[in-house]
């Protein structure tokens, strides 16, 4: 038998299989109020088979592999966007949205079945405080950005000077495989494309070096203009 020696593991990932008492009460929840789609099913009638939810998959076995109350977590983007879709459909949300103390935001989905999911989304850790001095900063920034800025600030439910600052420091840290960190999640990201549709925002991310304010150019060229004697 082939020995692996020091030879690195390869493992693709872990799909945990769920015990239900009726597959096709399952599949019904989870696919018409949690928003999964079946991926496939094996029997007929089915009695196992496997629902998706984006890049995580969960397999159904009726009757054995298991027993209820099973308890899972599923990390996810946008939970509070997710808890509102899902909550009209009628899911039974028994917990949440509730910001946690370990770094995450979180609701807690119970199924026909007693399994409890966590869905849960990371968030920033608050603890322990860094104290700071905050000081004014005067700027002039182009008309439509700084109606972005403020736009996505009050999204996110933050100061301006706060996002900003979140910005600001994303920006400054590499990511090890080159580029940058943003701080905004694909949600606020598509938020923000329809923020620059609404303010009229035609130009990239490197448009700046080409801004020239409108009353600096005036102001040079007054300065430049021959005075009458």
């Amino acid at each position: 038998m082939a020995q692996l020696g020091n030879d690195k593991v390869s493992a693709e990932g872990v799909t945990p299989i769920l015990y239900v008492k009726d597959f096709a009460t399952a599949k019904k929840y989870y696919t018409q109020k949690l928003l999964f789609e079946l991926l496939w099913d094996w029997g007929d009638p089915p009695t196992f088979g496997c629902v998706k939810l984006d890049k995580i998959e969960i397999f159904f076995c009726e009757g054995h592999q298991g027993k209820p109350g099973t308890w899972l977590c599923v990390f996810m983007e946008d939970v509070d966007g997710y808890y509102e879709r899902i909550k009209k459909l009628g899911a039974e949300v028994i917990y949440g949205p509730t910001d946690e103390p370990w770094g995450m935001r979180e609701i807690h989905v119970r199924d026909p079945n007693q399994h409890v999911i966590r869905f849960g989304q990371g968030i920033p850790c608050r603890e322990p405080k860094l104290e700071i001095e905050r000081v004014p900063l005067e700027a002039r920034i182009e008309k439509r950005l700084a109606a972005l800025i403020q736009d996505v600030a009050s999204h996110n439910n933050v100061t301006l000077g706060e996002m900003l600052e979140e910005t600001l420091l994303h920006s400054m840290e590499p990511l090890p495989k080159g580029g940058v960190a943003s701080p905004h999640t694909r949600a606020t990201h598509r938020y923000i494309q329809e923020l620059r549709k609404k303010h009229g925002i035609d130009y990239d991310c490197h448009a700046s070096y080409r801004f020239a304010e409108k009353t600096a150019a005036r102001d040079v060229k007054a300065k430049s203009k021959p005075r009458k004697k």
